[in-house]
């Protein structure tokens, strides 16, 4: 369907899309009701944007936030990093815009708004929203000498209620057994990477240690043994990207795994990786699209699309599993400042569909009943 423009007399210098509906699929009827994608969009260009595809009616629908919130200025803002669903609200972390914007999970109203300085992940736990925050501006420094810190919010008042300092610009994090563990990228500090996860006690909210890993790090998912599956993303120069597996309960760094990654996604014992890694040395990308047995730490796959369809994306991003169908979905950054573009494969790699998204497609978040939503 064809996007319609509206113009407001609050907004008379600025274009609003109406959500576009687009059939991509036939019906499907599960306990997942669908899933939310936030695009990062450029950055400096307020346009981040939040999509939706509906399972119920196989309809993609895109830029959902605008139609719901007429009257919010600039939108969703500028660079969407995260996003996770914590009992009514949807929560969309919004990392230049220095804020967190909590929807209602369903109509995507605006209804609070957390304000937090260079914000990028957010986890749940008893009650509480933990986010990251990098604390001090967008500056590559390599004395930077601002520390990082998480957030703490009541999830009932919408409020910080404490703070936690961790290292230089923390990025993901990940909550296990009473524990919060935090990857320090120092990602704005080249050459000087920060190399350490932050572990963080629950019931005190101070940080108890820190755990040498491999510079500038990003990621951390756990696996349902209590392992943390941790990347660095190298120094694009010699070091490469790399997935490191630390054993939470022996407390200790038990694996690395040489595999590039840009993203990655935990579906049972699978865990699916994708990137897109540059090097300066030789002024191009290397793609992958890789499968790891959590339990062996074993590739078993170097290529989980099968059917040479992984030729029509140019920029793998993002990617996620439907953990009831195991449809695999795989975002297309494009160009980085245009409209990107969402791939579906069934669990055996098949491409089923393709559809545009916002800029830069990214993070997603499943919306449903007797599911995990994060």
């Amino acid at each position: 369907m064809t996007a319609l423009l509206l113009l407001t007399s609050c907004r008379e210098d600025e274009v609003i899309w109406l959500p576009e509906h687009v059939s991509v699929a036939q019906p499907e009827y599960t306990d997942i009701e669908g899933f939310y994608l936030l695009c990062e969009g450029n950055m400096g260009w307020n346009k981040a944007t939040l999509d939706f595809y509906d399972y119920a009616s196989g309809d993609y629908v895109r830029n959902i936030f605008s139609y719901a919130n007429p009257n919010v200025p600039k939108e969703m803002g500028d660079v969407g990093n995260d996003i996770g669903i914590y009992g009514s609200h949807l929560y969309c972390v919004i990392n230049c815009s220095n804020k967190v914007d909590v929807l209602d999970k369903y109509t995507c109203e605006k209804q609070y708004q957390i304000d937090i300085p260079n914000c990028r992940y957010i986890r749940f736990y008893g009650g509480y929203a933990y986010i990251s925050s990098y604390a001090g501006p967008v500056q590559i420094n390599p004395n930077y000498e601002q520390l990082g810190y998480v957030a703490k919010v009541d999830t009932t008042t919408m409020q910080i209620v404490d703070t936690c300092l961790v290292g230089f610009q923390p990025d993901e994090l990940e909550i296990v057994e009473g524990k919060i563990y935090v990857a320090n990228s120092g990602g704005y500090m080249f050459p000087n990477y920060e190399n350490t996860v932050s572990v963080i006690d629950l019931e005190t909210f101070t940080e108890e240690r820190r755990i040498p890993i491999a510079i500038n790090l990003h990621e951390v998912k756990s696996d349902s043994r209590g392992v943390l599956w941790i990347t660095s993303r190298g120094d694009y120069y010699t070091e490469p990207s790399m997935i490191y597996a630390y054993d939470t309960r022996k407390q200790q760094l038990i694996d690395s795994i040489d595999c590039r990654v840009s993203n990655m996604w935990i579906d049972g014992d699978s865990l699916y990786v994708v990137s897109t890694e540059w090097s300066y040395v030789s002024m191009s990308n290397t793609f992958s699209y890789a499968i790891i047995n959590t339990l062996t730490h074993e590739k078993v796959a170097d290529n989980f699309i099968t059917d040479g369809s992984e030729k029509e994306i140019t920029i793998p991003y993002g990617v996620a599993v439907n953990p009831i169908t195991k449809d695999i979905y795989v975002t297309d950054a494009k160009d980085y400042v245009s409209p990107g573009r969402l791939f579906c494969f069934d669990r055996y790699g098949v491409k089923k569909w393709d559809v545009r998204t916002g800029d830069i497609p990214a993070h997603f978040c499943f919306l449903g009943t007797n599911i995990n939503e994060r």
